[in-house]
This record gives structure tokens, sequence and C-alpha cells, in this order.
């Protein structure tokens, strides 16, 4: 696989003449709405036959309504499968989702799907107080328990993935006192146990995404332990890269001091924003998929920058209406950078965020740099 940067002047089929592929092989893998139409900086994936020997774990979150045809795609390159989620309540009840089809498509495609619980209230956002409730009451937690396991063994997950966020600094320890019954019961019946946490450079960072996360405990209970390393760049930030390879090269400098690195899989983001210009505060961003990021810069004749120190593209154009706008995505060459990272910290390998968005670009860098381990 070699990533080829449009430079003026380049179009298609030039490109594929060069390196003796067809065009249409290229507007297809790099998911070309246009491909008479290509702007400088833009990246595109040009494929081989050769395949990596080095194998990593591949975790991917998807939510219920993911079609078919991407589920086909994708779940080939999976270790995991993680949809997204049940949710507790503060009673230690569990919601389901329509997730029947994902798992059997997960088994046909020998992709373990974990039970993904999350904390998330009826309000739509994670919630401190629903945390509170299943790491301090221990009938609810008692009722959690039992609920999970009849859980798993109704849909048959292969293990469980916990994301449980904005948990109150107080109620750390309830959290790691947690992870450690829960381990021992998923283990002893033969289950699996992962995690997601915050982003954290030091013991010290403090707040409601971070304190709670104890990084040793959740190396020491859980089988892999996977680091959100995204939204850096977020809906209600100024505009930036969603994840700069430096801040995630920080975050793991101190990571692999708390969990053993071979247990991390290296949380990768699946998508941009794109804000509007002058950025006030309070302003939301819009979602923006990588390769329809790609295609807006294209259709704007927008050039498309390269931040080195975060490792990202991003571009600026202006609407029919006259605003102006700011997009950070990721690319061939973003994806090339953080998958480095795997290697340079002998991660396990990485979780993606989220599977929804098709990039098959994105794929095709990382087959060309791991092959993918399957565990059942």
């Amino acid at each position: 696989m070699r990533i080829f940067v449009v430079r003026r002047g380049d179009s298609l089929y030039s490109i594929a003449k060069n390196f003796g592929v067809s065009a249409g092989e290229l507007a297809y893998i790099n998911q070309l709405s246009d491909p008479s139409r290509l702007t400088v900086g833009q990246t595109i994936v040009i494929p081989d036959m050769q395949r990596p020997k080095t194998e990593i774990e591949v975790n991917g979150y998807a939510y219920p309504n993911i079609s078919d045809e991407q589920l086909d795609e994708v779940l080939p390159q999976l270790t995991f499968l993680c949809p997204f989620s049940w949710h507790i309540d503060a009673a230690g009840g569990i919601t389901p989702i329509e997730d029947e089809r994902m798992i059997e498509k997960a088994y046909a495609n020998s992709t373990a799907p974990l039970l993904t619980l999350t904390n998330i209230g009826p309000s739509g956002g994670f919630s401190g107080d629903i945390a509170h409730s299943i790491f301090t009451d221990m009938a609810v937690q008692d009722t959690l328990v039992t609920n999970i396991l009849a859980a798993l063994r109704q849909r048959g997950y292969y293990g469980v993935n916990l994301n449980i966020e904005y948990v109150q600094p107080y109620d750390r320890e309830g959290y790691n006192n947690f992870l450690r019954r829960l381990s021992g019961t998923l283990h002893e019946k033969g289950y699996y146990l992962s995690s997601a946490i915050a982003p954290k450079e030091s013991d010290e960072q403090y707040g409601i995404l971070y304190t709670a996360h104890d990084y040793a405990a959740h190396g020491r209970y859980c089988d892999r332990v996977i680091i959100m390393t995204y939204e850096w760049g977020y809906t209600y930030s100024a505009p930036r890269a969603v994840s700069p390879v430096d801040r995630m090269r920080r975050v793991m400098d101190y990571a692999v001091t708390k969990i053993p690195p071979g247990k991390i899989l290296l949380g990768f983001s699946n998508y941009g924003y794109n804000w509007t210009l002058p950025w006030k505060q309070g302003q939301a961003a819009s979602v923006i998929s990588n390769a329809a990021a790609a295609n807006l810069a294209a259709s704007v004749y927008a050039e498309i920058k390269f931040d080195e120190a975060a490792q990202a593209p991003f571009f600026n154009y202006t609407d029919p209406s006259g605003v102006r706008h700011e997009v950070w995505f990721e690319d061939a060459r973003s994806v090339k950078a953080r998958l480095g990272l795997v290697s340079e910290y002998n991660l396990a390998g990485i979780s993606i965020w989220t599977i929804n968005l098709r990039n098959r670009a994105g794929f095709a860098v990382l087959e060309s740099t791991y092959g993918v381990e399957k565990i059942i």
C-alpha cells in the first residue's frame, strides 16, 4: 500500500496510470464521490497485494443501525465487536438493544461480540448518579451482576465491555472494587472483560472524566483496556484535531507505566468535525465522515493542509451563504501515524469509534500495516 498526496495538476487517471492500477479501483477504495475532481493535499491510497505478518487486535464499536453491508465489509477486520450499548440504571437493571443481528454476524466472521454496558441515563448523557448507585449499594450491585450474567447467557456474548463515564472522584475506589468483583465473577465463568477509560496523562489529572478512572486497577482486573484517545477536538471545542498524535503519545507515555502494554487498545477516531467560523464558545460543530470531508474539500477546491505535530489533515472553505468553515478529519497519513504508536509502545491493538461510518482507505492502511488477530 502506498499513500499518494495529490499535487496541482494531478488527476485520478494520471495517478492510476503512474501506479499501474485502474482508476475505478482507486475511486472505490478512496470513496471518491466525483472521481474527476481531486484537490491539492488530498490523499489517495494505492493498494497492493502485500500482507503484513504482524497481527494486532482490533475492536470496533457500532450502533445498532449499522447496515448489513457495512458489517459484512468490516467484521473480517475485527477481533471484537461492541454493539453500543445496553444501559445500566440506578437499580441495577440493564436495558437491552436490538443486537441479535450484530451478534450473529460477528460469530459468522470469527469476531468476538462483547456486551457493552454504559451508565447512560434517561436524558441521554452519562450519569454519575447511576455510577454512584452501582458502586456503593451492594444490593444494586448484586442485581446488576445477576442481570449481566443472564444477558451473557441469553444473547451468547463472549464477554463484557464496560464504558462507565462521568464518575465522581469520590467513587474511584468503589469503581475499583466493582472491577475486582466483576472480573472475578466473569473469569470464573469463562467470560472476557474489557473497559474503556479516559485519556489521562498523569495520576494527578483531576476531573469527572479522569479521577475515577484508575489506570492501574483497570490494568490489573481487565483483559483489555481501551484508552479513548480522541475528542481533543469535539462538538463544542474550538477547531482542532480530534486525535492529535502528539497528545496521544503523552497519554501512552503515562499509560504504559500503569497498564501492561499488551493489554492496551489504542482508541481510534473514525470521524471528523466541521466548525463554522469565527468560532464562539458554545457553538456546536457537526460530525463528518472522513471520506465525506475529503470529498467536500475536493468539491469546493479547498487545499488540504497537514498539521505535523498532530499528524492530522484540515482545510478551510466558504460555503454558498458566505460562512467560513474549518474541517479537521482523518486521512491515510493520520491513520498510518496513529497505527505507528501500536508498535512504538508494543500495544495489543486499536479500538475504533465507530465502524458505522465507512472508511475504506483507513482500513486499507490498517490491512497493509497489520493483520487482524482472531481469538474465536
